[in-house]
């Protein structure tokens, strides 16, 4: 049975099944599909595109080709060598200030703007601005952090992803950004993958289905003030890696890959998403063998299916100095990816010597012009559709506006929507508002584990609660609710009798793309401290809630076992009171699983709780005493 079937089969056993018929009764693809953009060729924006290419020399075609870091680069060398993009990847902020205002990110943008509107180009190019917005504004003090893509994934409501996107790109049009590397279309498979969190499920419909809302949300067609543009990412199969190893090897079958990681992408691409960022992760044919590289130099997938086959018409932008990781390049030469499809270069510190290099490509046959111009005239054909031209940054009526920053209604709303709960026994839930409660727990009352990855920083690391200082912690949401609470880390030499209850909230510390690669689902393998505090508070006759703060299904049996009640919170954010809205019972339980909640420390097992599990106070259910196995090393 193929991964497809097998899929398939599982999707038509769950209690999902009419959410994902399509998919089971849909015949399955043997070719790449043809997509229908939402956006559609315009005869004399082509001509217009033309006419400025046909002035630009070949540096001025380079320059727009390359995108710097905004720490490398000043507005002089923007002005100098006619650079087309800017990013600020993650943790890094105007003049290298974590707490930079508003003001400050305004200034800077308009600053690059001013100075790619004084070259000597005879039309003069904006720039875009890229940034990793993938949960909310991530890198700016006082934005709204919504649920990690996982979450939202277990509220199984495209349109909730729209408001998100839309949203997101308010709050970016807030600092003067106009680009977003986001969404991610992961269809995880490992979820021992460092960047789990990152994919919405592991169904490929509701990937495809997210992934049309986003997009339509956050990019639309370019009509709205607040609309930026969006990045459909990381292409194509980086879910898909063997043993979840990023930037690793996935040996799917074309088949499979079309049929089950390609499915996001034709959502993105038929709401009209205008730029597709390369994964650094490689591709096998798992069926023929045939080894096609990195996909940074893969033409065949590149080019041949989703410029060609696909009908993409905009740019192909690079992953951060990826080009660096295929045969006989640098991170900053590497003509290879640029024959194999890729538009714009992400060559964040090396970006002048890229543009040396690349033009010497030109100059001795090594690039053909002609790709150079095929390049350019989709990085063009971008920014014209953006309407980025004569638009400088603070002239948007988002720019500077905290209040475009916020949405923590809906941020709240969508915590409240993605919350599973695997395990409710002896009506331990909800939590009565006028009980004596005992919090516990290392996340409790930390923001940086609640947000995880991708905010304020890059790993999601070194941040205090101050540096959120338009958020509630989940601790601060029970205080809210119930007005006897006592907080205990590691609950040590506390009298549980005392209290009417426990809520112990536990889980993983923050992690972002490579360093959150696991060997092992076992949770308590690398959070012992998580076992210690359940065993301290279970047993003494006094129901105990755990909230798992995690970026992953885990395997979790020991901890289940020792709880009255277990909730699966995942990374919510910046909104805690969407917690204790379903604790405290003023909402039900809505989400339900879009991962296998695995029964084992090692992939291979059935699941604990299948793809599609999920109870609620309507629907209440049991659970017994789990098995609980010795940790082993998975193979």
């Amino acid at each position: 049975m193929s991964k497809l079937s097998f899929r398939r089969a599982l999707l038509g056993s769950i209690s999902l099944c009419l959410l994902f018929a399509p998919m089971a009764q849909g015949e399955e693809l043997k070719d790449w599909p043809h997509i229908d953009s939402a956006i559609k060729p315009d005869a004399a924006m082509e001509a217009k595109i033309a006419k400025i290419v046909s002035q630009m020399t070949l540096r001025q075609k380079i320059g727009q080709m390359t995108q710097a870091e905004i720490k490398a680069v000043t507005p002089e060398d923007i002005r100098k060598h006619y650079i087309g993009s800017v990013l600020n990847g993650g943790g890094s902020w105007p003049y290298m200030m974590k707490h930079a205002t508003l003001k400050d990110w305004v200034k800077m943008s308009d600053g690059f703007y001013d100075a790619a509107m004084t070259t000597d180009m005879k039309t003069k190019i904006p720039l875009l601005w890229g940034t990793d917005a993938v949960h909310g504004h991530g890198n700016v003090i006082g934005a709204t952090l919504f649920p990690h893509n996982i979450g939202l994934g277990a509220a199984h409501d495209p349109e909730l992803i729209g408001e998100i996107g839309a949203a997101t790109a308010k709050a970016v049009r807030a600092t003067g950004i106009n680009w977003v590397f986001a969404p991610t279309l992961a269809v995880v498979e490992d979820q021992r993958w460092g960047r789990t969190y990152e994919g919405f499920s592991s169904d490929p419909l509701e990937v495809k289905d997210y992934a049309s809302a986003y997009v339509t949300g956050m990019q639309g067609d370019f009509s709205k003030a607040g609309n930026v543009v969006a990045t459909a990412k990381h292409y194509i199969g980086d879910g898909g890696t063997h043993n979840g190893k990023d930037q690793g090897l996935n040996m799917s079958s074309e088949s499979d890959l079309m049929n089950i990681h390609g499915q996001g992408y034709y959502g993105a691409l038929g709401a009209g998403v205008q730029t597709v960022m390369a994964s650094y992760s490689s591709w096998t044919d798992g069926a023929t063998g045939k080894d096609y590289g990195k996909m940074h130099g893969d033409a065949y997938l590149l080019t041949d299916v989703l410029k060609g086959k696909m009908g993409f018409d905009g740019f192909v932008i690079s992953d951060w100095n990826a080009v660096g990781q295929l045969p006989g390049c640098l991170n900053y030469h590497c003509p290879q990816a640029i024959n194999a499809g890729i538009d714009m270069m992400m060559v964040p510190l090396e970006w002048d010597k890229f543009i040396d290099a690349t033009v010497a490509d030109v100059e001795s046959g090594a690039i053909p012009m002609s790709r150079i111009d095929d390049a350019v005239t989709r990085i063009l054909r971008v920014k014209m559709r953006a309407k980025i031209f004569g638009a400088r940054p603070s002239s948007n009526p988002y720019a500077g506006k905290m209040s475009a920053l916020q949405a923590r209604d809906l941020a709240r709303r969508a915590v409240s929507e993605s919350l599973v709960l695997l395990k409710n026994e002896g009506n331990a839930l909800p939590m009565k508002k006028g009980a004596k409660i005992l919090v516990v727990g290392k996340s409790a009352d930390s923001l940086g584990n609640q947000t995880g990855g991708w905010s304020v920083t890059w790993q999601g690391t070194d941040n205090a609660n101050a540096d959120f200082p338009n958020a509630d912690s989940l601790l601060t949401a029970i205080r809210a609710e119930a007005g006897d609470v006592t907080y205990s880390a590691d609950a040590a030499g506390v009298d549980v009798s005392q209290y009417d209850a426990v809520i112990a909230v536990i889980g993983e510390t923050p992690y972002a793309e490579t360093a959150g690669d696991i060997s092992n689902l076992t949770h308590t393998t690398r959070y012992p401290e998580d076992l210690k505090v359940l065993q301290t508070v279970s047993g003494k006759g006094r129901p105990v809630v755990t909230v798992l703060e995690s970026g992953r299904t885990v395997y979790a049996n020991d901890l289940i076992n020792l709880s009255d009640a277990f909730v699966a919170a995942w990374l919510p954010g910046t909104e805690g009171k969407g917690v204790t809205d379903v604790l405290f019972g003023a909402k039900d339980f809505r989400g339900t699983l879009s991962f296998d909640w695995p029964s084992a420390g090692c992939p291979g097992q059935a699941p604990q709780f299948a793809l599609g599990y999920g109870l609620s106070y309507a629907k209440p259910g049991t659970v017994g005493a789990l098995p609980v196995s010795a940790p082993v090393e998975c193979k």
